[in-house]
């Protein structure tokens, strides 16, 4: 069977119980197809760069999704219905991704390197010629 990620954006104000609610929605559709869900990530409460529906910030979560492409499309078609759901996207892919997804590896962005110190008030001039301005 195809290999899918799938990535959803649920309103702000539902809490997570009830996004693992709407996932369990999906995940019975997909059974219902022969597929199944390999992978649940949520990454939590984020900011939109623009508002959706009204809303600026969503609950994100990945899916990587193992099933016919007929089970994917009834998942999708659902999810439009769904006034929680924002947006959403699939993608079908070669292969899943092993271990957590690049928005869950913390410690790549903890151990990125620190930002260069450009100097004090002059806004990091090269004050080659003695400190003069012109």
């Amino acid at each position: 069977m195809p290999l899918y990620e799938h990535v959803l954006l649920g309103r702000q104000e539902l809490s997570t119980a009830q996004v693992d609610a709407l996932i369990e929605e999906m995940k019975t559709i997909l059974e219902k197809g022969n597929g199944k869900i390999t992978k649940n990530e949520y990454w939590g409460i984020k900011p939109i760069s623009y508002k959706i529906k009204k809303n600026r910030k969503a609950h994100y979560t990945l899916l990587n999704i193992d099933a016919d492409p007929q089970a994917v499309a009834e998942m999708e078609r659902q999810m439009s219905i769904s006034t929680d759901v924002l947006r959403f996207m699939t993608i079908r892919v070669d292969e899943h991704e092993e271990g957590p997804s690049a928005m869950m590896r913390k410690s790549d962005r903890d151990e990125r390197r620190p930002r260069k110190d450009f100097g004090g008030r002059d806004g990091g001039r090269d004050n080659r010629d003695g400190g003069h301005r012109s």
